[in-house]
């Protein structure tokens, strides 16, 4: 019994799986209003009683797949972070918000991230997901920063939040003006300035 309970435990977390996979390729390449139910379940090859199971509705697969976006973001994140080897909270700052500022220039993350997110999820759930995700991680490392003395005491959530408004307009610019070696070379030297603006010896 309790071997046919984990078959279907692991049927659903698959198929669960193939309507976030395909899902997020549909939503990234055509947006949330060009994307039916059919196309994701058929995507998925899964039928479209299956997707129900899993998620009441379209807007409610959406919201699992920014989360999803979201998730991979702040390993990406982590990831470069680590890769660095620094030691220093100003510098893993800098490389963090970089590979986040590389991330969300790619089509699909700017589609499902900055574009259709808001508007299909409501400002206040959009960011109160990333508040959980990528922003939360910013606040962490900014903290971390504060806790060591390499940018003065201030409240971090307001900081956090100016920050991320210029990574996403950056991201933006870069989708538009990203062919040009020099623009992204101009782009990415702002973003280091404006955290390396952050850094207080004491």
């Amino acid at each position: 019994m309790s071997a046919d309970r984990r078959t279907q435990a692991e049927r659903s977390a698959a198929t669960r799986q193939a309507l976030l996979e395909a899902g997020r390729k549909l939503f990234g390449q055509l947006g949330y209003g060009s994307v039916s139910t059919v196309a994701i379940a058929d995507a998925a090859g899964v039928s479209r009683g299956a997707m129900y199971h899993q998620f009441a509705d379209k807007r409610e697969l959406f919201e699992a797949v920014f989360e999803d976006v979201e998730r991979s973001l702040v390993r990406t994140i982590g990831s470069a972070v680590s890769a660095s080897g620094s030691t220093d909270p100003i510098e893993n700052l800098i490389v963090g918000c970089l590979a986040w500022l590389d991330a969300s220039a790619e089509p699909e993350v700017q589609r499902i991230a900055l574009l259709d997110a808001p508007a299909v999820l409501g400002w206040h759930r959009w960011r109160e997901i990333e508040l959980q995700h990528t922003i939360g991680r910013l606040e962490d490392s900014l903290s971390g920063a504060v806790e060591a003395g390499r940018i003065r005491t201030q409240a971090v959530r307001p900081l956090a939040l100016v920050i991320v408004g210029a990574l996403d307009e950056a991201s933006q610019y870069l989708a538009k003006f990203g062919d040009s070696p020099q623009e992204e070379s101009n782009i990415r030297a702002v973003i280091e300035q404006l955290i390396s603006g952050l850094a207080h010896d004491t």
